[in-house]
């Protein structure tokens, strides 16, 4: 029996083996001491072990784990469900039904067949729940709860282990594969009404300097080949007997850099609600500016400045916001002794017409250098500080706390630098955070630029 049940995957369990124990030795000993109420005691145990083993399973249960919805926002509700079927004609009598979750998924809801039961301040959904599963049928474990923070975040692996035959035999743990949960960064409000420093393209949502066709009256000019017959002025045309066009300046995009500075990370995440870290301030913030500027029409690529150097091409549209969002989940702090390549972070690889807003946290000697040289280089940088304004003071022994005031004060003596050789840094405060900055930098386009020591 034991050979064919582990080949079925069943085994027998304690209460099984205790049975058969208690039921040997009470036969022994009234076959030995010729005591025929022994033999009376030991029936009752002979009894139900057989008649149990008689509606003992051939077939081992079935786990599904299922999630409503693996594309998820911060702070968006989320289900899963843990589906245990019983395709045997013997019911389980006992169903023991466990599975892990992220720390960033929280579970607040957990029951079968709708009856919820509030876990949120209990260990959550990684403990056991307990149910039965009767013949040829279905029951559902239901999780909810909501999802804290972006990332790619498991749901599962799940497993099941079920009692039949009274408790006498158990199955051995049936196990799923977890399901990778996308839950994408919640978009700070973002709003940016200062032109752009300059546009390059050729259609877009910009005023250039450029004549062409666009919405911003440039003059009046003499009536040219090639001219629309809409754009002729007839209050000009009349009174200098001649005909006279409506010059205006053409409408062009522009190509906006996310540069995201990934070398340090500082401060704790508390997810949506919660106190943010660098990371968080960092992807949240450039998920809002690339929805902002892709609303607009304008061209957005993204660029880490790390080990990695990852790279999102420069492109348009609502395929492109979706790319990016994709792109933002595999954010990572990776922290190098190495300088990065400067053909990968140097000017020479982003457009001269190109907005740069890096987000820094200005941990780094070396993020303060890249600033400089993309300065140096010609091109419109913007600085966004994303280091948490309530970073906790150390208050450990010894010149911890005097150790974390010099370099604070260092810190501000690097943005003030900075800032005198034309970098302009901004703390991230969500919607108008660059408008000011945006607003110099377009005053600074065409002023000549200081030179960097």
């Amino acid at each position: 029996m034991d050979r064919a049940d582990a080949a079925s995957g069943w085994a027998p369990t304690w209460a099984l083996g205790r049975a058969v124990l208690l039921t040997g030795v009470l036969l022994v000993a009234a076959v030995l001491l010729g005591r025929i109420d022994l033999v009376v005691l030991a029936t009752p145990f002979a009894l139900g072990t057989a008649y149990a083993l008689r509606r003992r399973p051939a077939a081992l249960p079935e786990l599904e784990l299922g999630v409503g919805d693996t594309h998820l926002v911060e702070g968006a509700p989320l289900a899963a469900t843990v589906a245990v079927a019983n395709p045997d004609l013997v019911g389980y009598d006992l169903a023991v039904v466990r599975t892990r979750m992220s720390r960033w998924l929280r579970v607040e809801q957990v029951g079968f067949g709708g009856a919820g039961v509030d876990v949120s301040r209990s260990g959550g959904a990684d403990r056991p729940f307990v149910t039965s599963v009767p013949r040829g049928s279905a029951v559902d474990l239901e999780l909810t709860g909501t999802a804290l923070r972006w990332g790619r975040h498991p749901i599962g692996p799940a497993g099941v282990r079920v009692a039949a035959a009274d408790g006498l035999l158990v199955s051995r743990a049936m196990v799923t594969d977890p399901i990778r949960a996308r839950v994408y960064p919640r978009t700070e409000p973002f709003d940016a009404v200062e032109a752009m420093p300059r546009a390059a393209g050729l259609v877009g949502a910009h005023r250039s300097r450029r004549p062409g066709e666009g919405g911003e009256l440039a003059g009046v000019r003499v009536f040219a080949p090639g001219d629309r017959l809409r754009r002729i002025d007839w209050r000009v045309s009349l009174r200098a007997r001649q005909l006279h066009v409506a010059a205006t300046l053409s409408d062009r995009d522009a190509e906006v850099v996310v540069l995201l500075d990934v070398l340090a990370e500082a401060g704790r995440s508390g997810g949506v609600n919660g106190t943010a870290s660098v990371l968080d301030t960092t992807v949240r913030a450039g998920a809002a500016i690339a929805e902002h500027y892709l609303h607009r029409g304008d061209r957005v690529s993204m660029l880490e400045y790390g080990p990695a150097a990852r790279r999102l091409r420069p492109a348009t549209g609502r395929r492109q916001y979706l790319t990016v969002l994709e792109w933002l989940l595999d954010v990572q702090a990776e922290s190098s002794p190495h300088e990065p390549y400067d053909q990968v972070f140097g000017p020479q690889v982003l457009s001269s017409d190109a907005l740069v807003v890096v987000l820094t946290p200005l941990l780094d000697e070396r993020s303060a250098q890249m600033l400089a040289r993309l300065a140096r280089g010609g091109r419109f940088v913007v600085a966004v500080d994303t280091l948490p304004a309530e970073l906790p003071v150390p208050k450990e022994r010894g010149w911890a706390e005097v150790a974390y005031r010099l370099w604070r004060l260092d810190r501000d003596t690097m943005i003030g630098q900075l800032r005198e050789h034309g970098v302009p840094v901004v703390r991230w405060a969500g919607a108008g955070s660059l408008d000011e900055v945006l607003r110099d930098v377009a005053r600074l386009a065409t002023a000549p630029k200081a030179g960097l020591r």
